[in-house]
């Protein structure tokens, strides 16, 4: 998952950025809301963490232009303004939740989960096909074998292609977005790299009667096939 972080602090955006890196998210970050407005018309993310205390544009300003350019990804504000006004103000504005520095990273990450859960239309931490069951909130795969559920080995790159996946299932997923939920501006993952973690999953889904189907010219989609023998 791609995350936009619009933080004016930089100590602040490191420890920010670091602490959601660390979590399997890949992190942009810029300084102003005139630069989130410049890369929101060219990027996409799945969510964005925005604080109140910008320069020039503020973050409710921000918020409310994003909402009115018709931009639908969810917005988390995280701010050391606890006031109930601008609390009411952020929710109004658009703002899909509201935290309040200083802040626990767990709580942070749980809040984020819950947002990316409910803009794909899921309403628990589970997310299955076919055989194959997510856990987004402790990041685990498991598999149903005839001897019972069994832990999927993931690397970090490759749970995030097939969270990516199986919240898109049965759509297909495009391989651009695939890519952009991979890596930030920051480090270099080639498309090449997408096909590698995909031949990756394909040896691990294969034999528990999931395919991994790739459409011409887009991406690939997750299929329902018989378990190899």
């Amino acid at each position: 998952m791609r995350l936009l972080l619009v933080e004016d602090d930089v100590m602040v955006a490191s420890g920010i950025k670091l602490g959601l890196s660390g979590a399997g998210y890949a992190v942009d970050w810029v300084g102003s809301g005139e630069k989130a407005l410049q890369v929101t018309q060219t990027e996409s993310f799945d969510a964005a963490i925005i604080d109140l205390g910008l320069p020039k544009m503020d973050g409710l300003e921000l918020t409310q232009t994003l909402r009115k350019s018709g931009l639908t990804l969810p917005i988390l504000i995280l701010t050391a303004r606890d006031a109930l006004e601008d609390r009411v103000h952020g929710l109004d504005y658009g703002a899909d939740d509201y935290m309040v520095k200083p802040f626990e990273l767990p709580e942070l990450l749980a809040r984020l989960r819950a947002l990316l859960r409910r803009s794909q239309a899921a309403t628990s931490s589970s997310v299955s096909f076919g055989s194959v069951t997510l856990d987004t909130a402790m990041r685990q795969a498991h598999v149903q074998t005839p001897q019972g559920m069994q832990l999927i080995d993931l690397g970090p790159r490759e749970w995030t292609v097939l969270e990516y996946l199986m919240l898109q299932a049965p759509k297909p997923a495009a391989k651009e977005k695939i890519l952009a939920a991979l890596t930030g501006w920051d480090k270099e993952i080639t498309a090449n790299a997408v096909e590698v973690y995909i031949s990756r999953l394909r040896g691990k889904l294969e034999p528990h009667g999931i395919a991994l189907r790739s459409i011409r010219g887009f991406g690939y989609r997750l299929e329902l096939a018989e378990p190899s023998s």
